[in-house]
């Protein structure tokens, strides 16, 4: 069996989708889905630990990394378009069944195909990937001013998100020791985040952040009525998403295996190695062929 990445892209209904693929093409699959602002290259360090086991796909949300980015009078930038996207992506490559990996932004995309095609889910590995009210930290409280009040000053005030030193501060935030960062993550996507169009594409994302909270229910009654074998792994000194929203799981999902780490919201900057043997180690044991 090869861990060797191949680099493909698909077309889904006239969207390019750009994706990372790895491991045996008959082994069960895992769907990676990132999150803000990064892209599929945030699986860089994962991907080898999997790809002995599994097959491993990491795509590009649209409007991120080498996915294409249409222009917003084009393309409506919102998570139900986003997943509409992925779903039909999967469909494109014949993903019958497949466990997902979700952080960040992969969450709300991965939690509404679980809730959409359940029997396609084997697994749900979320990676500081919430789907709880007590997750969200206070650093969410510039947002929910632009969700409650769409204003052009509300959606300028988010702007700061969106520079390259907030980028390496996500990265950094948390981390015991910001020298074990490697540059080339939040180099990346502060390349992409410099696009022409893409600060907009973003705030217009964050704009509809919304929906995702207002979903929670939904992923919540998802959760507790098919139970999915899940894996909560989280960066426990995440600004964004807070430990609370890992332990919601079990509420939920009373065997759902919940473990923190000491590290921010890239956990896979510093804990890949480890991140890598627990989702071996779940996967084992939650029958996803």
């Amino acid at each position: 069996m090869s861990n060797g990445v191949n680099y493909r892209s698909a077309d889904v209904d006239g969207l390019s989708v750009f994706y990372r693929e790895a491991g045996p093409a008959d082994a069960p699959t895992v769907l990676l889905l990132h999150g803000f602002p990064s892209a599929g290259h945030m699986f860089r360090d994962l991907i080898p630990h999997l790809a002995g086991h599994y097959r491993v796909i990491a795509p590009d949300l649209p409007g991120f990394g080498q996915s294409a980015m249409p222009d917003r009078e084009d393309f409506t930038y919102t998570f139900d378009g986003i997943a509409e996207v992925i779903d039909r992506f999967t469909e494109k490559l014949g993903l019958a069944r497949y466990a997902i990996y979700v952080f960040d932004y992969g969450a709300p995309t991965g939690f509404r195909l679980a809730a959409k095609h359940p029997e396609r889910v084997t697994a749900i590995i979320t990676q500081n990937g919430n789907a709880y009210e007590e997750g969200l930290s206070d650093s969410w409280t510039p947002l929910r001013a632009y969700w409650e009040d769409p204003s052009p000053a509300n959606r300028e005030a988010l702007r700061p998100f969106l520079a390259p030193e907030t980028t390496v501060w996500q990265y950094t935030h948390g981390v015991p020791e910001s020298a074990t960062v490697s540059p080339d993550g939040y180099s990346l996507d502060n390349h992409y985040l410099a696009r022409p169009g893409a600060a907009e594409v973003q705030l217009d994302l964050m704009g509809d952040y919304k929906s995702n909270v207002a979903l929670y229910p939904t992923f919540q009654q998802y959760f507790r009525t098919h139970t999915p074998p899940l894996l909560a792994v989280w960066g426990k000194n995440d600004p964004f998403f807070l430990p609370a929203g890992a332990e919601a799981f079990r509420r939920d999902i009373p065997d759902a295996d919940v473990r923190l780490l000491d590290t921010g919201h890239f956990a896979l900057e510093t804990h890949a190695e480890e991140i890598g043997a627990a989702i071996v180690e779940f996967l084992a044991k939650a029958d996803v062929a």
